[in-house]
């Protein structure tokens, strides 16, 4: 998750992002000093996060998430501020997160873990989108002791493939496949997209995408503790992905 952070005070903004690092999935890509620059380091860097201070000189932080909101897509917002009667105001601008400060750590990951969250709303919408309504089969016959398993395309998040077998990973487990994973790549194209010579994502169930200490990527699938890794060849086409979608 790329976070953006926005205060006139230098020092909140040291103290914020010491508490961002011990976060993981959290990479903190610029800062700014004022609404204006918020604006404009927003352009230029596309964070997932903000997290906007309310009360400073000239555009205050109410009036940059308004202008934020108005982006495609927009970033998520979390307001800090030492002043708690900010809050209405603070809800209209479309922010899903308000910290009072000094802002405590349990506070601050409790917030970020809600960003990461997709609700039922979100979650039928998507459902309804394109993605869901492209060609090939709703369901796809997994073998297994007893006969053959029915599993609905749209309940899956992964398949990836092992030697000659490929695993559909769902929510209600996983599942042994006979087909390679060309013949569904090229079945469920706008379905899912492949991010490793041996992995296919579900683009409906993508949350995010995380990247450790190493420099890895990985993509993080709703309802799923499976975190398949990216390949470097397949990061920057994700990314331009999932900035469209």
């Amino acid at each position: 998750m790329r976070v953006l952070i926005v205060d006139d005070e230098p020092l909140a903004r040291d103290r914020l992002k010491r508490m961002l690092s011990s976060i993981g999935g959290c990479e903190v890509v610029g800062e700014a000093g004022s609404g204006e620059q918020a604006l404009g380091a927003a352009e230029e860097l596309s964070p997932d996060l903000v997290f906007m201070d309310v009360r400073m000189p000239g555009m205050d932080g109410l009036a940059a998430a308004q202008y934020l909101a108005e982006l495609n897509p927009p970033p998520a917002v979390i307001f800090c501020t030492a002043y708690d009667d900010y809050a209405v105001e603070a809800f209209s601008s479309e922010a899903i997160g308000y910290l009072l400060k000094p802002i405590k750590q349990v506070e601050l990951e409790n917030a970020i873990m809600r960003t990461k969250r997709i609700n039922k709303a979100q979650l039928s919408e998507l459902q309804d989108s394109p993605f869901f309504q492209s060609e090939g089969r709703s369901h796809i016959a997994a073998k297994n002791r007893r006969g053959i398993d029915l599993v609905a395309v749209a309940d899956i998040r992964l398949f990836q493939a092992d030697h000659k077998y490929v695993t559909a990973y769902h929510t209600e487990g996983e599942a042994l496949l006979d087909e390679t994973l060309k013949e569904l790549e090229d079945e469920f194209e706008g379905r899912f997209v492949r991010i490793h010579r041996n992995a296919l994502v579900s683009i409906p169930h993508i949350e995010g995408l995380e990247r450790n200490i190493d420099g890895q990527f990985f993509v993080r699938l709703h309802n799923m503790d499976i975190r398949p890794q990216v390949s470097r060849r397949h990061v920057a086409p994700l990314r331009k992905l999932l900035e469209q979608i």
